[in-house]
Parts: C-alpha cells; structure tokens; sequence
C-alpha cells in the first residue's frame, strides 16, 4: 500500500490538522516522531508532502499547532463530522497524486505532432477516476494548499479546474519532461517555471511581430531557392521554419544574461537557413555557391566543400550586447560536430577566463531527431557534459524532429517513446514542443536558455515538425511514407498558420504580411542578380587569435625551425618535475624515479621519454603557452610512465609538478578522460581550433583503439584545413609496437595515418628519441602556420636503456631531425653494403643484433618522419654509402606499416642521390589479415626472423 494509502486509511477525519503538525514536526527532527512515522513521511512523494505541508493554513497565515504533547491520534471511526475529514484527507492526497502524474506524464497526452498523424492516447494515470474522481466527483472542491500555487489562486479548488490548468500547462503544445531529475532544485524550477509563467497570456505585440518576421525570413528562404534553384539539392528546411525564430530567441535570450559568444554545431537539413538568417552570412553569397562559386577567394588554395557543409561567423548587436556567432562546418556524418563544438567552448571559455561558472560562452547543437537516437556519438558527448575537464556550463540541445529519418519511421528508428530518450541518462529536462505552436516554441526556447544559465547543465528542446519534401529537393517521399505526405501537401505552412493567426487577433493585416513578404522576396531578387558577378574577396579564416599565421605552400617538407632553449631553463624544469611539496605524501615508488629523475640533470645523460616529453611542456609553459593534455588515464600513463598528476596517498590531493616551475609561467591541464575514443578526440580537435597558441593533445590508451575515432581522423583532422579552411595544431599520441601483446594492443595502424596524407596536410612522426619527441612537441607552435601531429608513441622503448638524450640535444641551437643516421662507427662508408631503413621500434632490435653480431657493414638510417617525408634529407645519408644495397625493414605487416607509403618516396631519394640501388627491398612480416599474432612465441620468432633477414644473416626469400 502506498505511503499516502496507508496515512489515508490510518488518520482520517478531523486528524488531517494533527497529521500535518506531525509532518512539519518530523521535518525539523525525524527522530521527534514514531519510527512508523518516519518511515510513512520519508517515502511520501513531493506532492503528497506539500498538501500535508500546509494542510490546515496557508503559508502566509499559518494556524497555531494543536500538538502538546500528550495528544493521540483519533480513532479511525467517529462521527460525521469526522467522516467527512477523512474524505477531505484522502481527497487532498489523492489529488496531489494526480498533481504528479500531470507533471511527470502529461508529456504523453500533449498535442506535440502539427500533422496530427499521431493522436496522443488516453493514460490512466491521468484519468481522475484513476484517483477515485468520478464523474460527479469533478466539481467537488478540495484543499491543495499551495501544491499549484501560482497556477491556481487558493488554498481549494475544483477538481474540474485543477484538471484542466493541468491539461493546459502539460498537455497542450509543449510536452515536459523532467521529474527523473533527482536533483530538486532543478525539479521544482522547472515546475514554477511552466505552471507559473502564463506564457500565453505573456506575450506582447513587438515579440508576436517579431516571431513573424522570423518565419518569413526562414519559410521566404526555402520558398526562392525552391523556385529559382529548381532539383538543386539544399536540404531545405520547410516543414521546420520555426527552428530559426527559435535560435534567435536562445540568442537573444542569451544575450541580455551576458553570454558573449554562441557556437552552433548542426547538420546540413537547414545550414543554408541558418548560415543567411542566424549567422547573416550574406545572401548574395550564397546565391554565388548555388551558381558553382566558391566560398574562398581563388588565390587560397583548398579543394572545398559543398555549400550545405560550411561554416560561417559573425559578430551581432542584440540588445545592445555584442554577441560572436559561429556556426562550425560538419560533414555529412551525423552528430559527429557534437564534441567538437563542446570542444571549442571549454577552450574559448579557458581563454576568457570563464572556468568557474561558464556561463559567458555556450554551444547549441542542433540535431535531427533519427540521428539524435541512432548516433552513439550523441551519447559520447552528453556523458561529458558534467565532467570536469569536458563540462561547458550547458549545451542547448535542439532536435529538429521531423518525425522521419530519410524514410526510416520513428518505430524503426529508435526503441522508447521518444528518439530524446537517450538524454534521461544524463537527466537532462526534455521540452517537446508543436512546431506549428510558434509562442510555445518561442516560449520553451527561452525557458531552455533560463534553465542552461540556471544550472550550468543540459537541456533538450525537441520541436515537433515535419519535412515537406523529400530527404533533398530530388528525392520522392510518397513512395515511402504515402499518408505523411498526403497530410504535408494539405498542411498550410508555418508561416501561414502564424500569418493567420496575427490576423485574427488584429496583430497585422493581411496586406502587412504580403508587404512583409514581398519586400524580403525582392531583397532576395536583388542578391540572386548580383550574386553573378559576385566575388569572395576575403578567406574566412587567420583572424583574430590565428592572424599572424600563414598558409604553408611549398615549406613544410623542411620546417625544423630551432627549438633547443637555454640549458638554464632546462634545468629549472628538470627542478620542478623532480621534487614535491614537504607536506606531500609522495608514493614510494614514484619518490626513487623522482630521485633518477632529478641524477638525469644532474649529469646531462639518460633522458627518457616521459622525461623529454615534460620537458617538451614545461619549455612552453614558460613560454606562456598553454597546453592541455587528455585521454584515458593520460596522468599517469597507460604504461606508468608519465605521472604527471601526482596523488597524495594519505588524503588523495593532487599535485602537477609542472605547473610549479615559476610564479609566471602558463599551466598545463592534464585530463583523465572517460572512456571515449570518438567523443574525446572530436572534443579535442574542437579545442585545437580555438587558440593557435595553446598546444592541444590527445592520448590513446592504445593506438589500436583510436580507430573507434575514425570519422573525427578522416573528416576532421586530415581533411578540416583543405575542405573548410581550418587550421589545428591537435597531436595525437597512439602507442604503437610489436611486443607480443596481440594484435589489438600492436598496431596503431600507421598506414591509414601516412594513406591520408596529401598536400601538406599534417605530420606523421614515428620518433625514436627523447630529444626528437621535445622538439617535434615544441615545433607545433613554433612554426607560423598549424597542423596536427600523428606521432606514433612508443611503449618498450619508455624504459628502454638505449632509449635516452643527453641533455646538451635539448639545448639552444637544436632542432628536430627527420632523419637520424648512424651512431656507431663502422667500416668506411665505401665498404658498407647494406644500408637498413626503418622507422620507430625495431631500429633498437636491429641496432642490438648487429652490436651483438659484430656488424661494421651495415648501416641504419631511422626515418623520424614519415609525412612530409624528408626526401632530400635522406638522399643526403644515402649518399654517403654509394655500394649498399638498401633495404627496407618494419616490424608491421606488408599490408600494414609504412612500407606501400613508402618505397617510392625512398626511390625518389635514391634518385637525388645518384644511388645505384634502384628501389628498396623490403623486410618484415608478411601481409596479415590480422596486424599481429596473439602467441608470444610465434611473435618473437617473427620478431628474430626480420631482424636478421635485414641485416643479411639470414636470406630474404
């Protein structure tokens, strides 16, 4: 029986005056009452409470408590009198049952599809009888107290009436969803804010105009290019105009809250309406890409991107506040743009300083309502939304729902009742809302906005609507969804509905709305003329915090600009990351490598990785450049080799070593990320965009699992500048080496990195060195323009003894090598024979065999990078051993490493080099479906086999 059930049946009667001063005296001290008590008020639901809460007075004139002590409850049967109290007392309860289910299941029964395809049905939990108020019941009055305050005046009212105000808040155009929360501050905010706003009655003439102009601006749009752009392929909005009145009213909104910039992220089912409308990219111009222009000048080079996937941005004046919009490009993946845009938040946030509320900067996402349910990346991206390093202090999340996914039903696109179910796992509110209601869009669109600055936390905004034509303008919707679209052609559109209902209230005339839409048609009429003698003459990109960059042409393949720094400097980081606080509770362990750490500097030898990367940081620290570093479990290391966050092991507190080198210095942000390949890197390549001057990089626990990530490598990272001009400096760290582990922790996959590789687009290093992996580090901000590195991190080699610097190849007047040669001496460089190439790992295992064999004829070169590959750097080491034959050795599989990529490049040096050897012959593991073998003892037969066969002790089939 339920908490309320049980108090019903056990004090009725005039007992409801002793039961709520039971109440509001367990409510101070739950011990003050009967442990039965305590039990029954603990489990009542927050509507049942607030009925006892001022059962006998309202809060404003509350009654004397009649509780002394010495009273005991009336006895369950009296006289009429009392037996009327207990109707009273079961009928306040059993409405505030009803009061809750309105408000966490009303969302069922609203009126939210404008075809009216989709007749909400009748719920039980919403049917007074369900409460035991029948029919003739409805007019009978009972005590709520404050329970609807201030949706009902009074302390009582009608039944009738508390169903109907109900009805009308939760049943109507807009659907919310938001008692899941646990949190109640964000519960009862919400609750006020819908049964106490009256937004129908609230709005004013100048908004309604407003709204109008909107709507026409958005449907007059689709209207011209469907005219004059006949089958042109624009993923048009109609069907789903209002989502324009609706960004500008949560950046109108956000605007008059002190939000000084919004970053928008969408797909391409309305871009164009957005990109002309939102972020006033001129319609001229996008008249000029409908005829074949470019949305670059000519001179800049770049291969583009279809008009429906660019980006654009702008500055506004709204409301006398100055507000920078930016709408990111995207490709056709969709929801991939999610991280990225949180991305650039948390990092313009970190520019402006906004890290304690984040409330200045914000990001909407627009999502389709198929892909909001079907993509796992929209997961990925709510999950972080509360976490630490990833949190943006709320994303609007707006869900353009036509109710059909291409011509996949909502049935077959997602299980639940709604494709927005997957934001319940974040509780994240839920407003669905009638597209064709304009106010009640209009109103849940600010409410939205209200509750982001409120709570610093997500919301979705799922506006009803439909798709007029097809998937794109060419496409034929009847031949999959025949009754839809039977309903659409007879359906009058957004702008109409409105049109017309401004008329009827006296708002506008009918000749207002024509002269409104005539003028805007005309405005367009005037931009298509111009648009074809229409020139771009300026790039949108290298602005602001990127001017002073430039486009690379022609200079990347010998981009090593200095980057040693004085060797004081040097020491004073190698002081800070080799000690702790006294106070510090330091781990045992980690205190013996901070004790090598601190002899490394010392005596200037044996600088490890993890050491030469810290010093790689801190050098740009000093600088005043930040850097940021995320992954999973990226501060200690996968392999604990980095502990870069130390943890005091009495109390768990936190201690960077490297933000601890001077008072002024900028700070490194390590993060532990959750456990997310896709959403991370798409959230760090949106970081990346942001500040040319802040080193941004991901890890992979291992470089086997970033292909998770693929579409943020392949649309992003590798293609992002070419396509949309758009520069990132993002590393990527991805582990990778054969060490027997399998081969799902082996294989970074380095040929799809170098398979991508085109016109300078990003380095891809595989390093050997500490020294190397300091200056490639610090070479990202040193040169004058940004691309991302894909540097293949090593794991063996972490510990490996052979593996170090000295301290003097980290000094001033050092630079980064791209290729390293020999280090051993050797017969004369006419008598060697056999010249090895390789590239990461196996030059150690090759290096130790030929030591261990006593080999003076044979050479190793180490390609450091291998995209731009430095051709005439290697034909400069070739040169010296004209009689060797070349090999080329890797431990990967033929079809796997960098070999396909390559062999001809390395023809190319041998031709530089006036070599006699016409091509390299390659060693290594055989083509493999599989990068590596799962048994240790067939992986170090591999490993032994082409170690030899490159170095000549064995022959190479």
């Amino acid at each position: 029986m339920a908490a309320s059930d049980v108090l019903v049946t056990a004090l009725n009667g005039a007992n409801i005056a002793y039961l709520a001063d039971l109440y509001a005296q367990w409510a101070k001290d739950h011990k003050s009452v009967d442990p039965s008590f305590d039990t029954l008020f603990g489990s009542l639901e927050d509507e049942e409470a607030a009925v006892l809460k001022d059962a006998v007075g309202a809060s404003w004139a509350p009654r004397a408590s009649i509780i002394t002590g010495e009273e005991k409850p009336a006895p369950a049967k009296g006289d009429k009198a009392s037996a009327a109290g207990g109707l009273a007392a079961e009928d306040s309860l059993a409405i505030a049952r009803l009061v809750r289910a309105f408000r966490e299941y009303g969302h069922l029964e609203a009126k939210l599809d404008p075809l009216g395809l989709k007749e909400p049905k009748p719920r039980e939990e919403l049917d007074p009888a369900t409460y035991g108020f029948a029919e003739k019941d409805l007019g009978r009055t009972v005590y709520i107290g404050s329970l609807l305050a201030p949706l009902l005046d009074g302390p009582s009212a009608k039944v009738s009436d508390i169903v109907d105000a109900l009805r009308g808040v939760y049943c109507h155009s807009i659907g919310a969803e938001y008692m899941y929360a646990r949190n109640h501050e964000q519960r009862d905010w919400l609750r006020q804010r819908l049964e106490g706003d009256n937004w129908q009655a609230n709005v004013t003439v100048d908004e309604q105009k407003a709204i109008l102009k909107n709507l026409t601006e958005a449907e007059g749009f689709e209207s011209f290019c469907q005219k004059r752009y006949v089958g042109a392929k624009r993923f048009g909005l109609e069907g789903g105009e209002i989502s324009i009145p609706s960004l500008h009213a949560i950046i109108d909104q956000a605007a008059s809250q002190g939000v000084s910039s919004v970053t928008i992220g969408m797909a391409h089912r309305g871009r164009l309406n957005t990109l002309v409308n939102v972020v006033r990219k001129p319609y001229v111009a996008i008249f000029n890409e409908f005829g074949g222009g470019s949305f670059k000048p000519d001179d800049v080079a770049g291969s583009g991107d279809v008009k429906y996937h660019l980006g654009s941005s702008t500055d506004v004046e709204v409301g006398g506040h100055s507000v920078h919009i930016s709408l990111q490009p995207n490709p056709s993946h969709l929801e991939a743009v999610d991280p990225v845009v949180c991305g650039k938040v948390r990092a313009i946030q970190d520019d402006a300083g906004d890290t304690e509320s984040r409330s200045s900067h914000m990001g909407i996402v627009i999502h389709g309502d198929a892909a909001f349910a079907g993509q796992g990346i929209v997961y990925e991206t709510l999950s972080m939304s509360q976490l630490k390093g990833y949190r943006t202090g709320g994303t609007i999340h707006m869900v353009v729902n036509n109710q059909v996914g291409f011509t996949t039903n909502p049935e077959n696109g997602h299980s639940g009742v709604y494709g927005t179910d997957i934001a319940k796992s974040i509780e994240a509110p839920v407003l669905h809302v009638n597209g064709d209601d304009a106010e009640a869009v209009i109103y849940a669109s600010r409410l939205a906005q209200d509750y982001r600055q409120a709570f610093a936390s997500d919301i979705i905004l799922d506006i009803v609507c439909y798709r007029r034509h097809g998937h794109n303008e060419t496409d034929e919707p009847a031949f999959t969804q025949p009754v839809m679209y039977k309903a659409i052609a007879e359906h009058e559109t957004p702008h109409t509905l409105y049109s017309q209902r401004l008329i009827a209230a006296g708002v506008v005339t009918e000749d207002d709305v024509k002269a409104q839409w005539d003028e805007f048609f005309n405005k367009l009429d005037e931009d298509f003329k111009a648009a074809q003698s229409y020139k771009v003459n300026k790039a949108d990109w290298l602005e602001g915090g990127w001017s002073g960059l430039t486009a690379p042409t022609g200079k990347v393949e010998t981009a090593y600009p200095e980057t040693g720094i004085q060797a004081e400097a040097l020491k004073k980081i190698g002081a800070a990351i080799s000690q702790v606080p006294d106070d510090f509770d330091l781990n045992s362990k980690i205190a013996r490598q901070l004790k090598a750490k601190a002899k490394m500097f010392e005596t200037g030898e044996g600088i490890d990785w993890a050491t030469g990367e810290a010093l790689g940081f801190g050098s740009l620290l000093l600088e005043n450049h930040r850097v940021r570093l995320s992954g999973e479990d990226c501060q200690r290391g996968t392999f604990s080799q980095r502990h870069a966050t130390l943890i005091d092991q009495t109390n768990q507190s936190q201690y960077t070593p490297l933000n601890h080198i001077q008072d002024e210095q900028a700070k490194i942000e390590i993060w532990n990320s959750f456990l997310s390949e896709y959403g991370v890197l798409g959230f760090e390549y949106g970081y990346s965009l942001r500040n040319p001057k802040t080193l941004v990089l991901w890890e992979a626990q291992f470089g086997d699992f970033a292909n998770c990530a693929q579409v943020i490598i392949d649309q992003f990272i590798a293609s992002g500048e070419t396509k949309w001009l758009r520069m990132s400096g993002l590393v990527m760290l991805l582990p990778h080496g054969y060490e027997g582990q399998g081969p799902e922790h082996s294989s970074a996959r380095l040929e799809r990195y170098l398979q991508l590789c085109a016109e300078d687009n990003m380095f891809v290093c595989n390093i050997t060195t500490p020294a190397n992996y300091f200056h490639a580090l610090r070479r990202q901000l040193k040169l004058d323009y940004r691309k991302p590195l894909i540097l293949m991190e090593p794991k063996s080699l972490l510990r490996h003894k052979l593996a170090v610097s000295d301290l003097a190849d980290f000094e001033a007047g050092t630079r980064f090598q791209p290729v390293l040669g020999e280090v051993d001496a050797l017969a004369p460089d006419a008598e060697i024979d056999r010249v090895v190439i390789c590239s990461g790992k196996v030059y150690y295992d090759l290096l130790a065999e030929r030591r261990d064999k006593g080999l003076t004829n044979v050479a190793i070169l180490r390609i450091e990078q291998l995209y731009p590959f430095p051709e005439s750097a290697l034909a400069t080491e070739l040169k010296r051993y004209p009689n060797a034959q070349i090999i080329w050795c890797q431990e990967e599989t033929e079809n796997g490493g960098a070999w396909h990529f390559a062999d001809r490049r390395i023809e190319k040096s041998l031709v530089a080099a006036d070599h006699k050897a016409g091509r390299p012959q390659y060693v290594g593991r055989a083509a493999a479906a599989s990068p590596a073998t799962g048994l240790a003892r067939i992986h170090a037969a591999e490993q032994a086999d082409l170690v030899e066969r490159a170095l000549g002790l064995k022959k190479t089939g």
